[in-house]
């Protein structure tokens, strides 16, 4: 049987609904305003919509930070998804591996971020693209990995016995048993791996070279002079674009409820 909610605890619930999300509402509206600054509404504009259409430089950077975050989400996804699968058939040790993965999910985002630097800087790495992508893929694939090892927790192990006595290899097992029974927690993985790139600073912000950037190191640097409204129209695209991955995450999360033999948990 299911708890009931009392009422007391969803106007809670709503209450910190409303404050967590009043700030974006607030970046919104305001994001219409004819006026240059967030001190009052003057009137209703689309100007700083065109504004951005024009800013071919804010544009690139955008599209670094989109490639940057789909790039990063894929490779860790790959790679944590394999790391998961490995920790999972471990014998011995098991708990220790998942720790040190834990153990740099709470690690400060300016240790990470000064660790790489050094490490670039003693490969011989140049700052840029490329340091910014192996870096946010490598902050990425514990998360990925803390999302997929629960779905094979869940798993039960006799659907792997039974695909083995009926002469299935491993490579069959992997892509016909264990792929489409965690796929759901792949997908869970790639999207936080996603939401934690578009949305990491400080990491970025040491690895990061001159002639690359990202949207967070661009509005952190046009911060020290003021912010233009422009920037409210972006931050808007992108919020109702999150808003968009996160109803396609629902989408697959629903249909990932059909299990082999066309099952329903």
């Amino acid at each position: 049987m299911q708890a009931k909610v009392s009422p007391a605890a969803k106007i809670f619930l709503m209450v910190v609904i409303l404050i967590l999300y009043a700030p974006i509402f607030y970046l919104v509206i305001y994001s219409f305003n004819s006026g240059g600054s967030m001190s009052g509404f003057e009137g209703f504009t689309l100007d700083w919509y065109r504004e951005l259409l024009g800013d071919t430089r804010l544009l690139i950077i955008v599209l670094n930070t989109l490639v940057i975050a789909l790039l990063s989400a894929l490779f860790a996804t790959i790679f944590g998804t394999l790391g998961a699968i490995w920790i999972y058939n471990l014998k011995r040790a098991k708990n220790t591996v998942i720790g040190l993965n834990n153990v740099l999910m709470v690690s400060p985002d300016v240790i990470i971020g000064a660790s790489f630097l050094i490490l670039f800087t003693i490969a011989g790495i140049r700052l840029g693209f490329y340091s910014v992508l192996l870096s946010h893929i490598a902050f990425s694939i514990p998360i990925v990995v803390l999302m997929v090892l629960p779905k094979l927790s869940e798993m039960n192990p006799t659907l792997i016995d039974a695909a083995k006595d009926l002469g299935a290899t491993r490579w069959g097992v992997l892509t016909k048993v264990i792929i489409p029974y965690i796929t759901p927690g792949i997908f869970a993985g790639f999207f936080m791996a996603l939401t934690y790139s578009l949305d990491d600073f400080a990491v970025t912000f040491f690895v990061t070279g001159n002639g690359f950037s990202t949207l967070s190191i661009e509005i952190y640097s046009m911060a020290r002079q003021g912010i233009s409204l422009h920037i409210n129209a972006l931050s808007t695209l992108l919020f109702f674009f999150t808003l968009i991955l996160v109803g396609i995450y629902y989408i697959i999360s629903q249909r990932g409820g059909i299990r082999l033999g066309g099952l329903r948990r």
